[in-house]
């Protein structure tokens, strides 16, 4: 039987300062310290030039593999501000890069919508990489910044003049605390593929320098092509795909709908670009309008006669295969 401990106090309460919660405890925060893990920490940074291309100020995504493991991912957005942070007293850049919950993303005017860890992100990356190098080019100037395991080594330093804009992250992720830093260029493109298509007219680009490969990735049909991309191997009943999308209050939805000679139905959807793999409101509210549609029309068109009943939303729903991206403001 294990030996009782008679003291219980203040002394052993723990106070975690910064990031050394989450070198920590990192599944907490990035689900695991496995394959999967590792290659969350790009999409974390990805999904923050995304987000500026949701807010219309980025269309070039460009993600390098370099061969000493490291991995640097670049935009063409507005840069991370880099001026003085009120409340803190510090560079935006590094309050953003150090401390938790701190971004643009939090009911401000930062963003609209945006997807990932919600600001958490990249100072998350930080804390669970060996080391850091920020590069941010934003209001003519060129500005850097180094960090060891999520503690600044430098202060933010300006080292020029430009007039581009953007953001470049570059970082090696700690072989203390994940299993594997080897980078998949495979399990990297699938996702960064599907944002792309996700996210119309985005332009990302996967440079894997270990092996001289390059992929890229752009759709100006959005998820329209997402469609026929899945439907690629397979016979379609109608070839262009159905594309319907509106704005519902702080609501953006948009959904491609094309139907195969199979018998099986694939039906993807996502919300603010995160797959809702077991499905919600809006996919229900879909499959509901979908058959309420079509059995409303059988009936105008008198295909379906009075006293015969509605066609079943399986029925219906045989052989499709659609994409369905809603953007939300606060999504739950």
């Amino acid at each position: 039987m294990a030996e009782k401990k008679t003291n219980y106090d203040a002394s052993q309460i723990q106070v975690l300062e910064g990031l050394e919660a989450v070198r920590r405890r990192p599944g907490m925060y990035i689900g695991d310290t496995g394959n999967r893990g590792l290659h969350h920490l790009v999409f974390e940074v990805v999904d923050n030039s995304i987000d500026e291309a949701l807010a219309g100020y980025c269309d070039h995504i460009q993600v390098i593999i370099l061969p000493d493991g490291s991995i640097k991912i670049i935009d063409n957005g507005r840069g991370i501000p880099v001026d003085k942070h009120a409340k803190t007293g510090k560079s935006a850049l590094e309050v953003v890069l150090t401390v938790l919950h701190a971004g643009g993303k939090f009911g401000g005017s930062g963003y609209i919508v945006s997807g990932g860890l919600h600001g958490v992100g990249l100072s998350v990356v930080n804390a669970l990489s060996e080391w850091m190098i920020a590069e941010i080019h934003n209001n003519g100037g060129i500005h850097r910044q180094e960090y060891k395991r999520g503690v600044p080594q430098t202060p933010v330093e300006r080292l020029g003049d430009t007039d581009k804009t953007g953001t470049i992250i570059h970082f090696k992720p700690d072989a203390a605390i994940f299993e594997t830093v080897d980078f998949n260029a495979e399990v990297l493109a699938r996702r960064l593929r599907e944002m792309a298509f996700l996210n119309a007219g985005v332009r990302i680009e996967l440079d894997d320098q270990r092996v001289e490969e390059k992929q890229e990735f752009h759709y100006t049909g959005g998820i329209s092509s997402f469609v026929e991309w899945l439907n690629r191997n397979k016979d379609v009943l109608n070839k262009e795909p159905i594309y319907l999308s509106g704005q519902f209050d702080t609501a953006m939805v948009e959904v491609a709908l094309q139907w195969t000679t199979g018998y099986s139905e694939n039906i993807l959807s996502f919300a603010n670009n995160i797959a809702t793999t077991e499905g919600g409101t809006h996919e229900v509210g879909l499959k509901t309008a979908l058959t309420r549609t079509i059995n409303d029309y059988a009936r105008q068109a008198n295909s379906l006669k009075s006293g015969q009943e509605n066609f079943a939303g399986e029925d219906i729903r045989e052989g499709l295969t659609a994409v369905l991206s809603v953007k939300l403001i606060e999504p739950q």
